[in-house]
Parts: C-alpha cells; structure tokens; sequence
C-alpha cells in the first residue's frame, strides 16, 4: 500500500481546487479518529479519506460516475479492495451496501466535514477553536444552514453505533488538530 506522501502525490495529480483538498484533509482526520476508536486500522482509514474525492474534479458533472471512477483508479494503484470499495460506497447515488466500519464511517464523515467547516465559518473569527458540539447540534437542526451538508447522511453515524452527538465530536476534535491546514 501506498504511503501517505505518495497518495498525497497522487491526488495532486488529479485534484487541483483547494476547498476540496481541505475537504479530503478533513475526512482523512476524522476517519483517523475514528480508526482509533474502533481500533481499526488508522492509516488505510486515513487514505480512504484523503483520496475518497480523488476523481470529483473530472466527474463532478457526472454525478453517476463520481466514485466508480475513483475507485477504478484506487484499485489500478494498487490499494487494498476494503478502501478500494469504502470509496465506490460513499455515494449513494450506485445504490451499493455499506458493509464494513470504514464505508459507514467514510459515507457519514463526508458531509459532516462541510458542516463543520461552515460552523467555523460564521463565527467571528473563522476559526474551529470557537466551535463546540452544543453549537453544531443546534446547527445541525437549522435547515437553512449548510444546506450542502445532507443530515440524513451524517445521520448514519448510528450504523456505527454513535450517538450525533459523539459522531459530532470525534469530528470537531479531528478537524480542530489539523486546523491550521485548513485554514480554520
């Protein structure tokens, strides 16, 4: 399997706008938070985060190809077929089962990561160090706030057998450790 800096390289080839970059770092952190509470493994965790929008720049006008795509070019570099898999998952729109912890964990924390950020986003200082759990539930209750960010998705944290709330805070904790790389 790949290192992380080689990944890295890899993605850098096929992803180029840094909003999705700073998405793919924050799914990578969280799925390591995760991978530590589940006591999975932290690194394939993390790389099924950081590459799991590895084809979104060429698809994103084709909803229906995004992830089968990149799980194509996952699998032709080599990487094991639980993350190879986790990836094609992740989008509900194939249809296909969510079987293992990681393609519970990706296909939850994807959106989750958006709707951190944007809590980070309208506080007065754009930083997630302002950010708490209470705050993001309430946030989360808001239809009109970060409407990107699909609850019914983040939602199936339960599949994991996580509360929201503790879903919410293994995310904010992750995002706060590499804040400084996001921006935020």
């Amino acid at each position: 399997m790949m290192t992380r800096e080689e990944a890295y390289i890899e993605l850098t080839k096929n992803v180029e706008n840094k909003n999705l970059l700073k998405h793919m770092f924050s799914t990578e952190a969280v799925l390591i938070r995760l991978a530590k509470h589940f006591d999975q493994d932290p690194d394939l965790w993390g790389l099924a985060g950081l590459l799991h929008d590895i084809d979104y720049e060429e698809t994103k006008e084709q909803p229906f190809v995004h992830s089968l795509k990149g799980a194509e070019m996952l699998a032709s570099m080599g990487f094991p077929e639980e993350l190879v898999y986790a990836v094609k998952v992740h989008n509900e729109r194939h249809g296909l089962p969510r079987i293992s912890l990681l393609d519970k964990a990706l296909y939850a924390t994807d959106p989750m990561t958006g709707l951190i950020v944007a809590g980070a986003l309208i506080r007065p200082d754009k930083k997630l160090s302002g950010v708490d759990v209470p705050f993001l539930r309430k946030k989360f209750d808001s239809k009109s706030f970060a409407k990107g960010a699909d609850r019914q998705q983040i939602l199936m944290c339960s599949e994991l057998g996580l509360s929201l709330e503790e879903f919410l805070g293994y995310g904010l904790e992750a995002m706060q450790g590499i804040s400084e790389a996001l921006e935020l």
